[in-house]
């Protein structure tokens, strides 16, 4: 397996080259501090797998994936980094990344994961696997149970025990209005009163 490293901690970079020339199936073919320098220097064709920080100075480690993937669509590419916030994994995997593993993973759980995914399958760190799971449930599970804007704010109000009068106030919109949005509420969850709407607004990831 031939690795590229794309890394800006020099520490962290030498530590990886050492570690993935440890192992008797790999080799390291180029390790980067920087994106610029890996497209400028590095033979993409003779690499299998590429270790991409995130966050890297100049051009992201997102848009490196994006135009390495764009050339070399075959190329299996793993993000490393420290970012675990939706919008960093999301664009990391909408970018080309098939693999994401954040940064502090033991050793042997980053080789098991970078053999994982050469073998053909996507490894990611449980964090972050949860975090993709949780996404495509609620995704899943939005269009028969879809509340408007307004109907949302209504429904965290009442979870924080606020009466229909109060909420009307904090929205600044009359009680019979928020009665209206309730009934609402109750019809799309299928709920039978207040306990029940909350219940089943929490399964599907409503509120």
């Amino acid at each position: 397996m031939r690795i590229a490293i794309v890394e800006d901690n020099h520490i962290l970079l030498e530590n990886l080259k050492m570690l993935l020339m440890g192992e008797s199936n790999m080799e390291v073919v180029g390790a980067f501090s920087s994106a610029e320098s890996a497209l400028d220097m590095l033979d993409f064709s003779g690499t299998d797998v590429m270790l991409v920080d995130i966050g890297l100075p100049g051009m992201s480690g997102i848009d490196l994936i994006g135009k390495v993937k764009t050339t070399y669509p075959d190329m299996d590419i793993m993000a490393h980094t420290i970012f675990e916030n939706r919008e960093s994994v999301f664009s990391a995997i909408k970018a080309g990344a098939s693999a994401y593993i954040l940064k502090g993973s033991r050793p042997v759980e980053l080789i098991d994961a970078l053999n994982k995914l050469h073998d053909g399958g996507a490894p990611m760190s449980p964090k972050i696997a949860r975090m993709v799971i949780q996404e495509l449930q609620d995704a899943g599970s939005s269009d028969p149970y879809l509340l408007s804007r307004r109907e949302k704010e209504v429904l965290k109000e009442i979870e924080k025990g606020m009466s229909y009068k109060e909420i009307a106030t904090k929205l600044n919109i009359s009680p019979q209005t928020i009665h209206t949005h309730i009934k609402k509420i109750y019809e799309k969850l299928h709920a039978q009163d207040r306990r029940d709407a909350l219940v089943k607004a929490r399964k599907k990831g409503i509120i």
